[in-house]
């Protein structure tokens, strides 16, 4: 039997003290209250039969996947179509890049989008590894560590909503927890909630473009 339920979770809060859009940039690590976003995150889970678990090779994927592999005793499966996608301002503070010319041409496009990877590349990888989670779990429930944009790609996908839309309108808060079921042919989305919102109050949420 394949899963029962699919979970999208996103990282927690990661230690970003320059306030730079870090993207795929290494070395972007959980902040002390981001390991605690994950942990209840993974604590609101406890007691579902978690079988499986995935998360993107960034370091604040891997870091927030941790408290699952210890709750759940599995290994982190690490899965590259789960990772953030590239953008021309990785690096760099998103209202000083935008003073310039060459930051505003990468606007120039916001429906692929111009600035980094397309969306519908980023659905279509995103939506590959949810249907091998599905089919590879015997049974029981996966997880899959990813970030803000991938998850919102399916989530918009699996309610056939347009791809293209305002960064600043995303639901998908930190350490958020996205729910599929499997029904048919397709994917539903079943579930949505914000385990560490109490925490996330206090947090930084550059988020990506």
């Amino acid at each position: 039997m394949p899963a029962d339920l699919i979970h999208l979770v996103r990282h927690g809060e990661v230690h970003n003290p320059e306030g730079v859009l870090y993207g795929r940039i290494p070395g972007y690590h959980l902040s002390e209250l981001g390991h605690r976003m994950a942990d209840a995150a993974a604590a609101s889970l406890a007691g579902h039969p978690v079988t499986r678990l995935y998360a993107s090779p960034l370091q604040r994927a891997q870091e927030s996947a941790a408290p699952w592999s210890e709750r759940f005793g599995l290994p982190i499966t690490t899965d590259d179509r789960l990772i953030e996608p590239h953008n021309w301002f990785e690096g760099k503070k998103m209202r000083e890049a935008l003073k310039r010319p060459s930051g505003w041409i990468q606007l120039r496009n916001p429906m692929k989008p111009s600035w980094g990877e397309p969306f519908i590349s980023v659905r279509d990888r995103m939506l590959a590894v949810v249907t091998d989670a599905w089919r590879d779990t015997d049974s029981g429930e996966a997880v899959l560590v990813s970030h803000q944009m991938p998850i919102v790609m399916v989530a918009r996908s699996v309610k056939d909503l347009r791809l293209p839309h305002d960064p600043r309108d995303r639901r998908c808060a930190l350490s958020s927890i996205t729910t599929l079921e499997r029904r048919g042919d397709a994917f539903v989305e079943v579930n949505y909630q914000e385990p560490a919102k109490d925490l996330g109050q206090a947090a930084i949420d550059l988020g990506a473009v």
